[in-house]
């Protein structure tokens, strides 16, 4: 005969299912009177089933652990096996519970991978996800549409298997700027110093001249400008302007060939930032349901307003709104107030290293990041580092000790996360890639100089009462040393303020719609839950909480204990607590629909808000 303590303490101990059996019924110890404690009640497999589904109390916890002391490997050898567990129609254990993916729950800096060649396939998207990926790129520069629905279609049945939200980034390509044709397919070299003539005159190109098929170039170029051939490879100056063309000097000489894209670093263009093509990319991002949608090319806040317009007139009915996200990589974005009034207008800021690096010195790159990463923290706007993080590993297995050192720089100066191109999308090894990233997340992250630096580094609250809960919140959090802070939210706002305090903690985000889950996936510290569209969690059976593919829409509740209870719920199955005794520290607006109001505070501890210091209240 087994007795009843050792086998839940057996259960209790088990890496692999954490605090199974049906999670123990949600910590709901407070619904078992105390009469009914009999830690010595003896049980069989037979019966077993029935006395999982019992709720027990927290003091029969309390025995449970202290039993596991004096279990017997072969007690606990059978209900230490899966293959028993789920034949007796055990809860299906969360990914926060599966003993490889501990870690992958216990970094606050999100990870973005490009998706392409190398990881279209849905094991390798899994493998991702699995490695860290928290966040799927989909670059609309390459490939078709209907490949991009593919891969969204897949990412939502990873998504569903994991009980996890995962964004989808639709990223549109933006303007190409592009010089004409020459004579001989290879190109020519133009040497240091000579004059070259960029016009508009279709004829192919020579030595002397070559048409450059945008006169809005020509237009807002001046005498004195750069322009940059080639990512920077030639570099040439403008000494001279006419009708319909320009004169320019050459001051870094090299080859120029077909159709070699061309930077204006000096110049502000008078062109739209979406191209027929991006427009089209757009509509079909719309139609498909992307989280977020990348902007190229981005040189004014009026760009940003130009988006939001095209969004609101293109969106189907009854559909969820992207967020949109802006990719910072003109030097105009730093003219005068540009920066603060484009982060404001948009959702996101990519820092775009690629054309910055082009268009900007390469000395004042790290510089203009750090900016932009503290321009967007002060404004609680997530904030991606992009490009070349962990290039060599494109070819080889591991980065180089610079491209690991630049991977933690982003991390150190705060930014919410960092992504992968290449590496993920075309390179030999995708799944290394992600780990390794991973890797100096948790490495940077265990350094006590990066929670000082964030610290060091805190923006200021606003004058309004959510603040000041989320900023109460935060203290309490340290105080009590609560293992994280839960934020109900509609929309997420809720949520970025909490974020962008950087807390000590993990952030359990709640909200009624999936597509505010999914959108803060990318947000530091973030955990963002995955509920039933719609609905508070106040009548809904644990089965149906996660069961997102039938939605239902529910009128929100105004009995804040069962919320509370459902936050509970929701902490453990994210493996955020791991005893009764842990506390939560839980903010919510109340009446519940208001969005963007924070007005309550609470203190809970995981066995639920009946739990108080080892005593539960019997209703």
């Amino acid at each position: 005969m087994i007795s009843k303590s050792t086998i839940f303490a057996a259960w209790l101990a088990s890496s692999a299912y954490a605090f199974s059996p049906l999670q123990i019924q949600q910590y709901r110890f407070d619904s078992y009177r105390t009469t009914r404690n009999d830690a010595t009640t003896g049980i069989t497999k037979s019966n077993l089933p029935s006395l999982v589904n019992d709720a027990f109390s927290y003091n029969l916890y309390k025995k449970m652990k202290t039993a596991l002391a004096t279990a017997t490997s072969s007690e606990a050898a059978d209900l230490l096996n899966p293959t028993f567990v789920s034949s007796k129609q055990m809860a299906t254990p969360t990914v926060a519970a599966v003993p490889k993916l501990a870690q992958r729950w216990r970094k606050s800096t999100k990870q973005v991978a490009t998706l392409g060649p190398a990881s279209s396939s849905k094991e390798m998207i899994e493998k991702l996800f699995l490695a860290g990926a928290d966040v799927f790129r989909l670059n609309f520069s390459h490939g078709a549409q209907e490949q991009k629905k593919e891969l969204l279609i897949l990412i939502r049945e990873i998504e569903e298997k994991y009980s996890h939200p995962i964004a989808i980034l639709g990223d549109l390509q933006g303007p190409k700027l592009r010089v004409g044709e020459f004579s001989d397919p290879g190109g020519v070299y133009l040497k240091q110093g000579q004059t070259f003539r960029l016009d508009l005159d279709s004829a192919h190109g020579d030595d002397t001249r070559v048409m450059l098929p945008h006169p809005e170039i020509i237009e807002a170029s001046e005498v004195g400008h750069v322009l940059l051939v080639d990512d920077g490879k030639v570099k040439l100056t403008v000494t001279g302007k006419g009708e319909g063309y320009l004169d320019c000097r050459v001051d870094v000489e090299g080859k120029i060939s077909n159709r070699k894209g061309v930077n204006t670093p000096d110049s502000v263009l008078d062109i739209s930032p979406l191209t027929p093509k991006d427009r089209s990319d757009l509509e079909y991002m719309l139609e498909i349901g992307v989280d977020w949608v990348a902007l190229s090319f981005v040189q004014r806040p009026e760009d940003i307003e130009e988006i939001h317009r095209l969004i609101d007139e293109k969106l189907p009915d009854g559909s969820f709104k992207p967020a949109v996200m802006a990719k910072i990589e003109k030097p105009s974005c730093f003219v005068g107030n540009a920066l603060h009034e484009i982060v404001r207008l948009c959702d996101g800021i990519m820092v775009a290293r690629g054309d910055l690096g082009v268009e900007c010195a390469p000395e004042d790159v790290p510089l203009l990041q750090k900016q932009i990463i503290d321009e967007s923290r002060e404004q609680g706007k997530p904030v991606v580092v992009a490009t070349q993080m962990l290039e060599s590993m494109i070819d080889s297995p591991t980065p180089t000790r610079a491209e690991a050192s630049d991977v933690a720089t982003a991390i150190y100066d705060g930014a919410d996360a960092i992504m992968l191109s290449a590496e993920s999308a075309a390179g030999k090894y995708p799944e290394e890639s992600v780990a390794m990233q991973q890797r100096i997340i948790n490495r940077v992250e265990s350094d006590a100089h990066y929670r000082n630096v964030l610290a060091q580094n805190q923006p200021s609250p606003k004058n309004t009462p959510t603040d000041a809960i989320i900023t109460a919140a935060k203290q309490i959090s340290d105080t009590i040393k609560a293992k994280s802070i839960v934020c109900f939210s509609l929309r997420g706002s809720t949520v970025l303020r909490a974020a962008k305090g950087r807390p000590g903690v993990p952030i359990l985000g709640i909200s009624p719609f999936k597509e505010t889950a999914r959108q803060l996936a990318i947000s530091w510290g973030v955990y963002p839950e995955l509920p039933q569209t719609g609905s508070y969690f106040s009548n809904i059976v644990e089965e149906e909480l996660f069961d997102y593919d039938n939605s239902i829409s529910e009128e929100a509740t105004d009995d804040f204990n069962l919320v509370l209870r459902n936050a509970c719920r929701a902490a453990l199955k994210k493996g955020l607590v791991s005893d009764p005794d842990d506390l939560l520290v839980v903010t919510a607006g109340i009446p519940f629909g208001t969005p963007g109001a924070a007005n309550v505070i609470r203190v809970v501890p995981a066995a639920g808000p009946s739990c108080w210091d080892g005593q539960c209240r019997i209703d």
